[in-house]
């Protein structure tokens, strides 16, 4: 009985979402930009089938709020999936085959019990693409693209995965905007937070370090917000990803190439334009290959910026930023590389994810410029002891540019201990 209910059910939301869409076409509306538009005709397509079910005519609406919001995620939305992209909880969605649909909620992963079919899923990847502009083919087998709610898409074609399309998608949730508000996630102390916010406001370069989803974005939106007001910002992303309250501040992006093979724009182009925009600050959304020298001579200029990376602890990080530069060509040598880290890099903050998936700062390091045997030296300034982020003694590099901006750093840090 309920496998016939459930038949009913889903043969009147069919019926109702093909004459949603004939208006939705017919009044020349784009769904994905009107949301709300299409909830009205929605509404109204609902009432009238409701109002028609009196006459017994018709099957009545059992749920008409139920059944518009339905309505709305299949027409305007993606289907399916819109409930767990509404929900505030759920932090990531992906999708192994059609019958293994994955969330990550509060850190952990979830399989759903939501069971598509090969046709939805092609269509919701082909939906959520045309949102973006981007495209996937076989001679590009892997994107990745923004939704309109900010969220990221990656798709891998089959073939290249195995037996199905993978699909994730990592949704844009804004749980923090300023490093206050980190505090009161418990990710690190009110010390540590005046710390990283007296950096920034003093141009020291910022290097955030940590694992998949450990919250380097997050991290890197609160410290571009402590960017003082007048500075004017330039930030080159693959996928714009950063969210944060700038006066001047102008988001770059990549591009991939077009149907002919040309017209790509790589992250490595984005950084060498943003020198011409005259910025004051230089943010990159995740340095990952041969743009890291180029980030890196930017910073060396004097220019302040900050960046992410995948790296499991601070010296990691180092050691990456010191490895990625040689990927630019044969005539890049460690032997300019690691002094240029050295001289570049001042603070490195490495993230974590606890067992119970709350995300942590585990360290803040100083990199005071010195070299030894082509090891980079560092100084903890803050380090995890347990579920504390305790005070080290190490000091920060550049306490020049601290005083010039009015903060005593020495007493920011020293306080109370």
């Amino acid at each position: 009985m309920a496998t016939t209910h459930a038949d009913a059910h889903g043969a009147l939301v069919e019926q109702l979402d093909a004459h949603v869409r004939e208006l939705v076409r017919r009044e020349g509306v784009d769904p994905q930009r009107d949301a709300g538009m299409v909830r009205r005709i929605a509404e109204t397509v609902v009432r009238d089938h409701d109002e028609r079910s009196l006459t017994g005519v018709v099957a009545s609406v059992p749920d008409v709020a139920a059944v518009v919001g339905e309505l709305v995620a299949r027409v305007s939305g993606f289907g399916p999936l819109q409930p767990f992209l509404d929900d505030s909880d759920v932090e990531e969605v992906w999708i192994n085959d059609p019958s293994r649909v994955f969330i990550a909620r509060r850190g952990r992963h979830e399989l759903t019990n939501l069971v598509l079919t090969t046709a939805q899923v092609q269509e919701l990847v082909e939906r959520m693409l045309k949102s973006s502009g981007r495209r996937i083919d076989i001679s590009q087998p892997f994107v990745d693209a923004m939704l309109p709610e900010g969220h990221r898409l990656h798709v891998v074609l089959e073939g290249i995965s195995r037996g199905f399309t993978a699909v994730n998608i990592r949704k844009f949730v804004l749980r923090a905007a300023r490093l206050s508000d980190l505090v009161e996630l418990g990710s690190l102390n009110i010390r540590a937070a005046a710390f990283l916010e007296a950096s920034v406001r003093a141009g020291l370069n910022v290097l955030v370090a940590g694992g998949t989803q450990a919250g380097k974005t997050t991290m890197l939106n609160c410290l571009a917000a402590a960017i003082p007001g007048g500075d004017r910002v330039i930030s080159a992303e693959e996928v714009f990803e950063l969210r944060f309250p700038h006066p001047d501040w102008v988001p770059l992006q990549t591009r991939q190439s077009g149907l002919e093979g040309t017209g790509e724009i790589r992250l490595r182009e984005l950084v060498k334009e943003s020198l011409r925009m005259r910025p004051s600050r230089l943010i990159v959304g995740e340095v990952r290959s041969a743009e890291c020298l180029d980030l890196l001579l930017a910073l060396n200029a004097g220019l302040p910026g900050m960046c992410t990376i995948h790296a499991n602890s601070a010296r990691e990080a180092l050691v990456k930023m010191c490895t990625l530069p040689l990927l630019a060509g044969e005539n890049i040598s460690a032997r300019f590389v690691v002094p240029t880290v050295a001289a570049s890099v001042d603070v490195v903050v490495h993230l974590g994810v606890d067992t119970q998936g709350v995300r942590r700062v585990n360290e803040i390091v100083g990199v005071p410029g010195r070299v030894e045997n082509d090891i980079i030296e560092t100084e903890a300034i803050f380090e995890r002891s347990g579920p504390e982020l305790r005070r080290a003694n190490g000091m920060p590099p550049r306490p020049e540019h601290f005083e010039q901006v009015g903060i005593d750093v020495h007493r920011l840090l020293n306080e109370d201990r």
